[in-house]
């Protein structure tokens, strides 16, 4: 049952990490929102396709007012459960205030846009190789990158620092950042999903997204469900392009370098992942089969 907050209880929430919320999705929502009959689910399914929003959602759901025995992952529950009203609210709540420049903008533009195709491609590949839940498979392709939107608002210089550390061909993606930062976008990823309330699980992929290589060369059956979650997002960075789309580099060197244990940990060939690549380019969906 859907419960209204106060507005105490929204201002307190939205205290904290902020990521920029897609323009054009507050446009589209404030569309909705101002039809006679405004549609639940139309509102569920535009915020599912943003990484502040949705985690804003999260919070809100995952948050001990709403004393949920299990976190949740999916959007349109927490949007369900938090009700009309309630969602209205937060979206008021949440806006740009003119701190973002056009430039800023374009910027992010490449961030959102492979966000939501990597989210999308992990919740079908999690039906494929049979995992337990897409919506979690989902959430941790919408989420995994969150640090990067804050990194280049700490950093000015931060597209070109990523572009550096997707092109060593040895070196992890991470090390690279720590070098120039101080820190990565896998850290920072990792205390925004904390702040979010994400379950363990998610927050732990992120945190370790760029040591995929490490984790599947140790072949000791534990946590299966990080390491599940994990394949599914390489592959679907992989499908998606992310080494080009944020890394700006022709060749996949992570990939590369982690694949053949990924792919045998899911039972997965090399020839499945170039049909799911034809497929999801058939689907609409920015793949590499799409950029060759």
């Amino acid at each position: 049952m859907a419960t209204d907050l106060s507005e105490e209880q929204i201002r307190h929430i939205l205290q904290g990490i902020k990521i920029p919320p897609q323009p054009q999705i507050l446009v589209d929502l404030q569309m909705e929102q101002v039809m006679p009959d405004p549609d639940l689910k139309q509102i569920a399914r535009l915020v599912s396709q943003d990484v502040g929003l949705s985690g804003t959602m999260l919070k809100f759901v995952n948050s001990p007012f709403f004393g949920l025995a299990n976190k949740i992952t999916s959007i349109e529950q927490a949007v369900s459960l938090l009700g009309l009203n309630s969602v209205i609210n937060i979206l008021n709540g949440i806006s740009i205030k003119g701190e973002m420049s056009d430039e800023k903008i374009v910027s992010l533009t490449r961030f959102w846009d492979i966000a939501n195709d990597i989210a999308m491609v992990c919740a079908n590949v999690a039906k494929q190789i049979g995992f337990h839940s897409p919506d979690a498979a989902y959430a941790m392709g919408l989420f995994h990158n969150a640090g990067i939107p804050l990194m280049m608002v700490r950093f000015d210089n931060y597209v070109d620092i990523m572009e550096k550390s997707y092109s060593a061909k040895d070196v992890r993606v991470v090390d690279i950042e720590n070098g120039y930062c101080n820190t990565n976008h896998a850290v920072v990823g990792y205390y925004t999903a904390k702040s979010w309330n994400l379950p363990p699980a998610i927050c732990e992929v992120i945190a370790e997204h760029h040591s995929a290589e490490e984790i599947f060369a140790t072949k000791d059956g534990k946590d299966q469900e990080k390491k599940n979650l994990l394949a599914i997002l390489k592959i679907a960075e992989h499908i998606c392009g992310n080494y080009i789309t944020l890394g700006g580099q022709k060749e996949d060197y992570e990939w590369n370098r982690a694949k053949n244990d990924i792919l045998e940990y899911v039972g997965l060939s090399t020839y499945d992942i170039d049909d799911m690549k034809e497929n999801f380019s058939d689907m609409g969906i920015n793949s590499v089969a799409q950029n060759r």
